[in-house]
């Protein structure tokens, strides 16, 4: 089958301030660097986001190399730790606000496109210890301050905006699984994070159409889209599929694209009395304000079974009391993370929103694949990273079969450009089109970069088994 997409299809990257930029000369902390510098024996071989992938100080030839890896857009993030003096009053730090104009004017001078992303789990951690983080509607205010800073600034210079990425992860991680701090375990204040996010989301939306005078800018969410899969078709799996949809997915697109909330999820949590406080006048303005555009990360797919255990079992409330995990046998697997990797699930995305959220514009935000210990596929200094070649022709041939269907998809991010840091795993799997070198901070393209780069030339995806690529020595 031929892979051809069109010629305004847009090729990228994805990355985000904390895990690149490093923490040189920040204003605050944010709850990671807090949690490092606390406890660093949590991450990965005790290695911090201080340096991360010197995103700060090398900029400059950073672009240059992602110029050359065929990337046409990327996407980062401004840091709420950087750019803000004051928390309560929105103040500018100076030196922040030079930093990101510096670097979205060296990407437009290389013609890469900025998609700004105004959150990406940096949250000051005065704010979080103080308010309890995003339990707090101060907070979604102080934040909305913050987007609305960035509007101002850098209207002149950025038309792709994004309120968060990933607002499930962060519930996940803060508030249910103990993967980010302030690892708590608590599901009604889940449920109420959830909705904050969604609350914040829509009036960040509300301040760029007050603020925005640029014809051709747009606002979007990204969110990370693990479509369901019963295990069977039981009623018992079916209906913990549906359950495991609604809180996994629909509850983040329903507000976004439709400014609502889904009425089955509602009525759940309100029979299982945790449901999020809110009031007729913040539901209003999540009505009112739809996304232009979304971003989809997507990875993995989420698949499940009828849970074993009774949900009106005497325990705590938690979401998936509601489903259990299911490992279908025989699956392929990044076993490095522990991810199955299931291509067909992005032309499902595909078709959900084609179906169910209006064909709205959206795009593959990030997609990609760490592995650990990538050394051991270094050959004349170059990574041979044909396991990633293939991991993204995989998921590219299901989404040109989505697009071909009707699917109004415009973009593909390869996450990531640069091999960057990576929260409590720091650097043990690495995903960029770039190697970098931490010893001496020496970067320079894989095998991938230079398939990507012939990709995001022609729009033509060969088949990974027969297509040659022609790799030169490339280091910064």
């Amino acid at each position: 089958m031929v892979i051809q997409f069109a010629a305004d299809f847009t090729w990228g990257a994805a990355t985000s301030g904390p895990q690149a930029e490093g923490t040189f000369h920040k204003k605050h902390e944010n709850i990671f660097d807090y949690h490092y510098h606390t406890r660093p024996q949590d991450f990965y071989h005790n290695v911090g986001p201080d340096v991360a992938s010197n995103f700060y100080n090398d900029y400059e030839q950073d672009l240059k190399l992602l110029k050359q890896a065929g990337v046409q857009a990327l996407r980062i993030s401004i840091q709420w730790t950087r750019l803000i003096d004051d928390l309560e009053t929105g103040t500018v730090d100076p030196a922040g606000a030079d930093y990101y104009r510096r670097v979205f004017d060296a990407m437009r001078a290389l013609g890469i496109t900025p998609y700004v992303n105004l959150h990406h789990f940096d949250l000051p951690i005065t704010l979080q210890r103080r308010y309890g983080g995003w339990q707090s509607k101060h907070v979604v205010d102080l934040y909305v301050k913050f987007a609305r800073r960035c509007f101002e600034l850098y209207g002149d210079q950025v038309t792709h905006w994004f309120t968060f990425n990933e607002p499930k992860v962060i519930v996940d991680g803060q508030y249910l699984y103990q993967f980010h701090y302030p690892n708590l375990v608590d599901g009604k204040a889940a449920v109420q994070v959830a909705y904050n996010l969604n609350l914040a989301s829509a009036k960040a939306v509300a301040a760029f159409r007050e603020i925005n005078q640029h014809p051709d800018a747009i606002i979007g969410t990204i969110i990370n889209l693990t479509p369901v899969y019963p295990a069977t078709q039981s009623d018992g799996d079916r209906e913990a599929a549906r359950f495991a949809e609604l809180w996994a997915n629909d509850l983040y697109l329903e507000p976004a694209i439709h400014g609502r909330f889904p009425e089955a999820l509602v009525e759940r949590l309100r029979q299982d009395h945790v449901l999020w406080a809110s009031t007729p006048e913040e539901l209003a303005v999540i009505a009112a304000n739809h996304i232009d555009v979304l971003g989809v990360n997507y990875y993995h797919p989420c698949r499940v079974q009828a849970p074993d255990v009774a949900p009106d079992s005497l325990q705590p409330w938690l979401p998936d009391i509601y489903f259990d995990e299911y490992d279908m046998p025989g699956r392929k697997m990044n076993l490095d993370k522990g991810w199955e990797i299931y291509p067909d699930a992005l032309y499902d995305i595909a078709m959900t929103i084609k179906n169910r959220y209006g064909n709205i514009d959206w795009f593959v935000a990030e997609n990609g694949i760490g592995v650990a210990d990538e050394e051991r596929f270094l050959q004349d200094e170059v990574v041979q990273d044909d396991y990633r070649i293939q991991f993204m022709t995989d998921h590219l041939r299901f989404l040109h079969q989505a697009i071909e269907a009707g699917a109004n998809c415009h973009g593909y991010f390869v996450w990531t450009g640069i091999d960057c840091w990576s929260w409590l795993n720091a650097y043990k799997n690495r995903y960029g089109l770039i190697r970098n070198n931490l010893r001496n901070q020496t970067k320079s393209l894989k095998k991938s970069g230079y398939w990507f780069r012939q990709v995001s030339a022609t729009g033509h995806v060969p088949d990974a088994d027969s297509c040659s690529v022609h790799v030169e020595k490339s280091t910064q």
